[in-house]
């Protein structure tokens, strides 16, 4: 089992949890296609909305990768983006990047947020969604 982080705007993150899906770095198949079956997509939201710059800085989503591979759907004519499917846990909250900014393990994965899509440790996913977690 695998731990990763995707980062995409709240309201992008919004419509992928209400249809059970993940779609990172711009709809590329490669991000999906390095994760399986089972191991677990943490979501964070550097902004509210692409087109603004209204802030959210949250850890906003947790699922868990479900079985099949990446498939490209249509959302607009010309724009053929590629998702893979997760089930999202629906009780959780959100957890702020301030609750983990000061511990050690964090600052080393930090910059890796501008590339959209890298995996971490288990200990840091435990970090990250002990303030997330229903159940899991």
């Amino acid at each position: 089992m695998n731990y990763w982080i995707g980062v995409a705007s709240k309201d992008h993150v919004s419509l992928g949890v209400a249809g059970g899906f993940c779609q990172l770095c711009h709809g590329k198949s490669a991000p999906l296609n390095k994760m399986n079956a089972g191991d677990w997509l943490i979501y964070y939201a550097p902004k509210q909305s692409l087109k603004t710059k209204d802030s959210c800085q949250e850890f906003i989503a947790l699922g868990q990768i479900l079985p099949g591979d990446a498939y490209a759907f249509e959302m607009a004519p010309g724009f053929i983006p590629n998702r893979k499917n997760v089930d999202f846990l629906k009780d959780f909250q959100p957890v702020p990047l301030q609750a983990v900014a000061d511990f050690p393990l964090w600052q080393e994965y930090r910059s890796r947020l501008r590339f959209g899509h890298f995996q971490i440790p288990e200990e840091l996913f435990s970090l990250i969604t002990s303030g997330i977690k229903a159940s899991i």
